[in-house]
């Protein structure tokens, strides 16, 4: 194997100097140090200068591997293919989403009659394409759009309000709109959702009041009418308007889980708010409106959840009735053209019914294969809806149907430059270490011969009852057509089986997580797929988290750690922006010395030791993340390498004008996907490439 980091420190002689502060907290009588503490400062010269150092050695060292500039020309390649959206009809217009190929973002397109004209070109709200659109909407005849815009990868948002004839603002952008939807009251204006403005830096500073506004068109945002928020602490809150514009209902939340619930009858002047649900317990969702009757989807009473309909005058739960009640399998409603669309999760694909508004089943919808399906939505008025169709080999297909004769068709294929025929995906279970069977689908070429040496990644997240459901990469392809093999285990604390297989992966259960995550890798060895020596554990977000905990934990079990904007302190991270709100799945340091201890023994941050030969490590964040702040990742790169053991590289790539990974300009993705492949190639000591299918 390769010893790359022994040839890059004898040239750079050293990582950049990290100074090492005696900030030291007190939980519940124990000390706790936090060197690092001062790279939590976003607004701080020195803060920026230790970035600029770092993202100098770092990309010293990847200017290193042989094959870099290769792996970006065979991305961009890949990546340079025609991509558009389902169409939407919006007053007289037809609205779609476009990208040629390598535009850093999508078009806004719309077409009337056979003329097809562009209307929002966001690659032009700023110079490097750093400015991406977020959400578009429209007034209910159309007449008027408001669409949201995130600068530099932030989760703030303006609001920018046009006249979609003429293009032209009708006012001066809402701010200080963060987490929110904007859903429209007839042409009058829209509810949306922002923060007070945070007191220090925006990108740091914690946000945990969330409230509702209306915004009246051509009014000031100072004179916003406040609709719901400010009385009690509501982190998250969120209203939407019934289609025909009579109801209003608005939801709080406290946590990624959980959530209240109330309505307000428009159509009556002053009109108090109706109590639906006055406690965070559980999760409840409209999902269509029809005359006097609501129809939610809970997971009340159903871990899997349902689908209930309830008398608007009576909205309570004692006064629910089952359309489609729970069954085995997780349950994700939509609706459109005047029906329910059931979707199944089974073994994290999908499986797609339609019922009517009485809960009479009217066929299964066939699909073209095992994967996830996204869509099945629309008005109630529209017969013609649209879905699309993907899995890890088969890339996005969008497909019509039509509700009355059940039939489906292809609308757009992709044209993607892969030939799914060539390789294969399939599932596999495997038991973690308290026997529970944990799901993973592996993908890879046909033909593929299972001798141990397979360059690998394994990909995990496991939190807030998010489900990892097969879905296309191009990053994946090319990696998969250099022999590698992709691999995605399901692991708790996800949603792929509901509530209680989140719950396991929660709180003073979190520990599953990484044991599942492990599993997977020995599971993966054992089967000769990959040898350690070539096994690269990967992450994002609350994956970026698992991939620290587990390379603390096992720093023996891979070659390659590759852990991306993750949550790596966990004794603070609910200081941070609206972190607080993601204590349902952890807890906090603070809640009880025994949940302090708890979190602590799995904190990347707190659990590198000095003399440990840990993997080859590319941490992975951007300046402008405001979700989970780069802090977690300074912190966690600076205690890799002031104690690493052996002689692999420890590095931090931080990526300038760029946040969690929304929005992020396509020419940014490719180089730092071209950065992270090389990378763990090199790591894996593959000294020179396979022959590309464009070569």
């Amino acid at each position: 194997m390769n010893e790359p980091n022994e040839k890059f420190l004898l040239e750079t002689d050293a990582y950049p100097e990290t100074k090492m502060g005696d900030v030291v907290d007190t939980y519940f009588d124990i000390k706790v140090s936090d060197p690092y503490r001062w790279l939590e400062d976003d607004l701080s010269d020195e803060t920026a200068k230790w970035v600029g150092e770092q993202n100098k050695v770092t990309l010293n060292y990847l200017d290193k591997v042989p094959y870099r500039s290769r792996l970006k020309n065979r991305l961009e390649n890949m990546w340079n293919y025609e991509k558009t959206t389902a169409p939407t009809k919006e007053g007289a217009y037809t609205y779609f989403y476009k990208n040629d190929g390598l535009q850093n973002q999508y078009l806004v397109y719309r077409q009337k009659g056979e003329e097809i004209e562009l209307f929002l070109d966001p690659n032009t709200f700023s110079v490097d394409g750093t400015t991406s659109l977020s959400l578009l909407t429209f007034s209910k005849d159309g007449t008027i759009a408001a669409y949201s815009i995130s600068e530099g990868g932030s989760d703030w948002r303006k609001i920018i309000i046009i006249d979609v004839e003429t293009k032209e603002a009708l006012e001066v952008p809402l701010v200080d709109v963060k987490f929110s939807g904007m859903s429209w009251l007839a042409n009058k204006g829209f509810y949306y959702s922002r923060y007070d403005k945070p007191d220090g830096s925006e990108l740091s500073a914690k946000t945990d009041q969330h409230k509702l506004y209306f915004h009246q068109i051509g009014q000031k945002q100072i004179d916003d009418t406040l609709v719901f928020g400010g009385d009690k602490k509501r982190r998250y809150v969120s209203g939407e308007v019934t289609e025909d514009d009579k109801y209003l209902l608005i939801s709080g939340k406290n946590a990624t889980s959980g959530n209240d619930l109330y309505i307000q009858d428009l159509s009556k002047p002053d009109s108090p708010l109706l109590t639906i649900l006055d406690n965070m317990d559980t999760d409840t969702s409209l999902v269509g409106h029809l005359s006097d009757t609501l129809y939610l989807e809970t997971n009340l009473n159903a871990p899997n959840n349902r689908l209930v309909s309830v008398n608007l005058t009576q909205p309570q739960p004692e006064n629910w009735l089952d359309i489609i009640p729970e069954t085995a399998n997780v349950l994700n409603v939509t609706s459109g053209g005047g029906f329910f669309f059931a979707d199944y999760m089974i073994d994290a694909t999908s499986s797609i019914y339609q019922f009517t508004y009485s809960g009479e089943k009217v066929r299964e919808i066939a699909l073209p294969g095992l994967g996830q399906v996204a869509g099945f939505s629309g008005r109630e008025e529209e017969s013609l809806l649209y879905y699309a169709f993907t899995n890890y080999k088969t890339p996005s297909t969008i497909y019509t149907f039509n509700t009355n004769e059940g039939r489906s068709a292809v609308y757009k294929k992709s044209e993607a430059k892969f030939d799914s025929d060539n390789y294969v995906s399939h599932q596999v279970f495997y038991q973690s270490k308290d026997g529970t069977k944990i799901p993973m689908i592996i993908t890879h070429k046909k033909g593929l011969e299972m001798n141990g040496k397979s360059p690998t990644i394994l990909y995990g997240y496991g939190g807030f009852n998010i489900s990892l459901t097969p879905a296309f990469s191009i990053t994946n392809a090319v990696w998969m057509e250099l022999g590698g093999i992709y691999a995605v285990p399901n692991l708790r604390g996800g949603g792929e089986y509901g509530q209680s297989w989140h719950k396991a992966g929660t709180l003073m259960e979190k520990q599953n997580v990484f044991d599942d995550f492990i599993a997977a890798a020995e599971y993966l060895i054992e089967n000769k797929y990959t040898a350690k020596e070539f096994l690269a554990l990967r992450g994002g977000s609350n994956g970026g988290l698992l991939v620290g905990a587990v390379m603390t934990q096992r720093p023996d079990l891979m070659q390659v750690a590759l852990p991306a904007v993750g949550v790596m302190d966990m004794l603070r991270y609910h200081t941070f922006t609206a972190g607080a709100g993601w204590a349902y799945d952890y807890g906090t340091a603070e809640q009880s010395k025994d949940i302090f201890k708890y979190l602590k023994a799995y904190s990347p941050v707190h659990n590198v030791t000095k003399g440990t030969a840990y993997p080859a490590t590319l941490v992975t964040t951007g300046d402008h993340d405001d979700r989970v702040v780069p802090a977690h990742s300074f912190k966690f790169a600076a205690h890799l390498q002031a104690k690493q053991g052996g002689n692999t590289p420890t590095l931090i790539r931080i990526e300038t004008q760029a946040g969690h990974g929304a929005g992020t300009p396509v020419s940014k993705i490719i180089d730092q996907h071209a950065d992270i492949l090389g990378f763990t190639l090199f790591n894996m000591g593959v000294e020179q490439l396979a022959e590309l299918d464009d070569e």
